[in-house]
């Protein structure tokens, strides 16, 4: 902190800097790896428990389309968790994430609420961590949104050189015929 207050007085966007190297940063870090961390939790929860995890989806979604909803999550969750874990692929990992986490608390609340269901065992962590479908379980999921949207707006982004450094400068040396 030190370090920063000099430039603090002069130059304000050095506040920022000082604040993403110090703080902020660090913090980026933590959230990819926890939800990379969750993610692979729930997918290796839901392939321990698959037959319990495909019985559960049984109550969700319609007899056809039981596993190919099963391996889609998983593989999802898989997905978001190796795209988290790479810092080039971190702000992809966060959208899959934040996608996942919304479209897991939606069809909670549209399950409780617009079909009324009965109170189930979500299966978001394979059984292993019992939750039942419903309110808690869309809160749940919306509160892991923090870490994912931190991620994604805060996860430096990938710099392209500039054009001119790319491109080949042109010849001076040839005359048009």
């Amino acid at each position: 902190e030190a370090a920063c207050l000099p430039f603090i007085i002069h130059h304000s966007s050095f506040i920022t800097t000082c604040l993403m190297r110090r703080w902020l940063k660090p913090l980026v870090l933590l959230s990819r790896l926890a939800l990379a961390a969750m993610f692979l939790f729930a997918a290796g929860a839901k392939l321990y428990t698959i037959r319990d995890f495909v019985a559960n989806l049984t109550n969700l979604v319609e007899e056809s389309w039981v596993w190919p909803v099963a391996v889609a999550v998983i593989g999802a969750e898989i997905v978001a968790a190796l795209l988290l874990l790479l810092s080039r692929t971190a702000r992809a990992g966060a959208a899959l994430s934040a996608a996942l986490l919304l479209g897991f608390a939606a069809y909670a609340l549209y399950y409780v609420y617009a079909l009324n269901g009965e109170p189930l065992e979500c299966g978001c962590f394979g059984g292993i961590i019992a939750s039942q479908l419903g309110v808690s379980t869309a809160l749940r999921n919306l509160a892991f949104l923090v870490p994912a949207l931190l991620v994604f707006f805060l996860q430096p982004r990938l710099r392209r050189p500039a054009s001119s450094e790319t491109a080949p400068a042109p010849s001076s040396t040839t005359a048009p015929v």
